[in-house]
């Protein structure tokens, strides 16, 4: 009866936590889409554009947008480092783990199948990471050939792309040591499972949640902004009142 209670926890709280946080970034999605601007994604991903439209304006500033992509990429390939360097010692964890040791302290099912897909999970979520954060260096390498492109006519939605999918990659490879994290947590019970599911879904969605207003970026061109400064030193050379904006 006691085997029977401990395999019902299972089969109730691991999948219970699971739908929660899958129904949680599937209305994660839902808000990204419809309401950007509710969410922090939305709300970075719009300062990034402004951020690109204004890198790309002069050429002065070319060495200070690669710099800040360099910065990020190779942010993601440590994440990508650490997220294969754990998978790997799950996967010795996993074959050299002491069953003895983790039958008592675990309440649940203790078989080697559920055993099994515990690690395989873990395992699974580490290698998503990986490939996430590969791909946003990917995106922020190709962001940073483009930017560099000098007295070009490249469009700047080319760029954006660029720099939005290596934020989005970066966003989905956190996401994925989240559920790792979870499932981690399922190799000591169903029940810690749960209770990590259930108190990440309430942080990320105060995380996750925006309510600055959106700012609409104005930025003038720099032959605007000279032709100012001239007319500016012009007025003060014949004693007039000047304002430059």
């Amino acid at each position: 009866m006691v085997v029977l209670q401990k395999e019902y926890l299972d089969l109730v709280l691991a999948p219970s936590g699971l739908l929660l946080m899958f129904g949680y970034h599937l209305f994660l999605l839902y808000r990204i889409l419809k309401y950007p601007h509710k969410t922090v994604i939305g709300y970075e991903n719009h300062n990034k554009n402004a951020w690109v439209e204004r890198m790309l304006q002069t050429e002065t500033d070319v060495g200070l947008a690669i710099n800040v992509i360099a910065s990020n990429a190779s942010t993601s390939t440590y994440l990508a480092s650490l997220s294969i360097s754990l998978s790997s010692l799950i996967g010795t964890w996993a074959g050299n783990s002491n069953k003895n040791f983790l039958e008592e302290v675990i309440l649940g099912d203790r078989s080697l199948s559920t055993y099994a897909i515990k690690y395989i999970s873990i395992l699974m979520c580490f290698l998503i990471a990986f490939t996430c954060f590969v791909q946003s260096v990917r995106y922020y390498v190709h962001a940073s050939f483009l930017i560099s492109t000098l007295d070009s006519d490249l469009p700047v939605k080319y760029v954006q792309r660029s720099v939005i999918r290596g934020g989005n990659f970066w966003s989905l490879g956190l996401r994925a040591l989240y559920f790792a994290t979870m499932f981690l947590l399922w190799i000591f019970g169903p029940i810690p499972m749960f209770t990590c599911s259930v108190s990440m879904v309430v942080v990320l969605h105060m995380l996750d949640t925006n309510s600055v207003p959106l700012h609409q970026f104005r930025f003038s061109s720099t032959k605007k902004r000279s032709e100012k400064v001239v007319t500016a030193s012009h007025r003060i050379l014949l004693g007039e009142p000047t304002s430059v904006l």
